[in-house]
């Protein structure tokens, strides 16, 4: 493969730091090689230990790759990328960058906390290469992606963490990078905003190169097409993701003498509605299926609370503009809205849309995305129409039911992305798609294995009787 396929070629790499007992003796290390020659015509003495963060790495990134680094701190994870950025010098060895390079590095970094936002944005546009009139130009969307308000005007030491992660990444989205390099920097932010900045990430990994570090390994399998697992300052294991990532959670469970970070056995202990016999209670119609742990962990600091945020009218979308989507709610069996739920516990969502014109076979649904923007589950009313398909005329109010069991969740943010097409499955006109209409929150959750938890009907223990 030539040269000009390549994103990025780092080439025995290596980056050493000195490390000293007190201050002084840095003095006395800057003067010793001078006396000790001169005076005693010796061999200085060395007053420091070399700690190698990095040592004799090598690799190649290919144009339009996704490349995840993982590893536990300390690995060297965030040295390898400054100098990739070119913020630290190597100690040894080359690195060869093909385009432009746009990174999001610890909080802060390529920053002047005392300048405005405004003049840091126009620093980081210099520092990349762009004249000021690139960035006057550039400036009313950062701002609008950054949607800070006023604080675009004030020092950036008055910032609250979660702002200069809004507004480094509004910097990095409209410089026209070719690599991006990203360090956890997306564990920080609302969850509109992750929303957002995921919606980006994913359009720009279809045509650009990234260079990914998490410790979020269900984020690093998801978004990475390779992956390498650094330890010690070298490069591990590479290739997969899925099978880079399995081996490093298995050598963490090891060290740490437990089971995997993942592992299915770290789940909550059966209650007295498990059987321990091949007895067991009579069968339940799918259509009543509940989990028979509910009773159990709804009293417990284990329950599956969601909580709902209200429904976001302005959330990014788009559509023709035919019909739109006025409310998105979240009730239970008794048509009461909710901004509390329980996961496992049934819920309807209903989608309310208004048409504008007249509109033949309609189409109305959702997803449920996580932070990663990934989708879990979804659904839409297609199928139930189809043998008679209806016809809304302009004007006319119309309203979607989805009655479903609400899985169990993991702790994090969550949201529900609602649509209104016309058309079928296969051949629609999406008339109003809304991102992030509705944001909901896990905050405690049974243990769930995998993105969601399923209600479980039965559990059994069976205790053979072999004596």
């Amino acid at each position: 493969m030539s040269s000009e396929d390549m994103a990025l070629t780092v080439d025995n790499l290596s980056k050493c730091y000195h490390i000293y007992e007190q201050p002084a003796d840095r003095l006395k290390q800057t003067i010793s090689p001078y006396l000790g020659k001169a005076l005693f015509q010796q061999n200085p003495k060395c007053y420091f230990t070399q700690h190698w963060a990095l040592n004799d790495v090598s690799f190649t990134v290919k144009k339009g790759e996704t490349t995840g680094i993982i590893g536990v701190n300390g690995a060297g994870k965030s040295t390898l990328l400054q100098l990739i950025c070119g913020t630290l010098s190597p100690t040894t060895g080359k690195v060869e960058v093909n385009g432009r390079v746009a990174a999001l590095l610890e909080l802060g970094s390529g920053f002047n906390m005392e300048f405005t936002g405004v003049e840091n944005v126009y620093l980081y546009g210099a520092i990349l290469g762009l004249s000021r009139i690139e960035m006057d130009r550039r400036l009313p969307d950062i701002c609008g992606f950054a949607d800070i308000g006023d604080y675009v005007y004030q020092p950036l030491k008055t910032y609250s963490s979660g702002m200069i992660i809004r507004l480094a990444f509004a910097v990095i989205v409209h410089v026209d990078a070719d690599i991006l390099i990203i360090d956890e920097a997306l564990s920080v932010g609302d969850a509109f905003f992750v929303q957002k900045c995921m919606r980006f990430l994913r359009k720009f990994m279809k045509k650009g190169t990234v260079l990914f570090v998490s410790h979020d390994i269900g984020a690093v399998i998801n978004l990475c097409s390779h992956v390498m697992w650094l330890e010690d300052g070298r490069i591990k294991v590479q290739g997969k993701p899925k099978e880079v990532s399995e081996q490093y959670l298995g050598g963490l469970g090891l060290a740490q003498h437990g089971p995997d970070i993942d592992s299915p056995l770290q789940v909550v202990s059966d209650t007295q509605d498990s059987q321990q016999t091949e007895e067991g209670p009579d069968k339940e119609e799918v259509g009543d299926l509940r989990d028979m742990r509910l009773s159990y962990i709804n009293r417990t600091n284990l329950r599956n609370d969601l909580e709902l945020f209200q429904f976001q009218p302005d959330s990014s979308s788009y559509g023709s503009g035919k019909a739109s989507i006025v409310d998105v709610r979240m009730t239970d069996e008794g048509h009461r809205v909710c901004n509390w739920i329980v996961g496992g516990e049934k819920v309807v969502l209903v989608i309310e849309c208004e048409a504008h014109e007249k509109c033949n076979r309609p189409i109305v649904g959702f997803y449920v995305k996580d932070r990663l923007g990934q989708y879990l589950f979804g659904d839409n009313t297609f199928l139930t129409y189809e043998a008679d398909p209806i016809v809304i005329k302009a004007g006319q109010y119309f309203q979607a039911r989805f009655r479903f069991q609400m899985p169990l969740l993991p702790k994090g943010n969550y949201s529900i992305a609602t649509a209104v097409a016309e058309g079928t499955q296969e051949d629609h006109l999406q008339q109003h798609w809304l991102h992030d209409a509705l944001v909901f929150q896990s905050h405690s959750s049974a243990v769930v294995n995998g993105l969601v938890g399923i209600p479980m009907a039965e559990i059994k223990l069976v205790v053979s009787d072999n004596t």
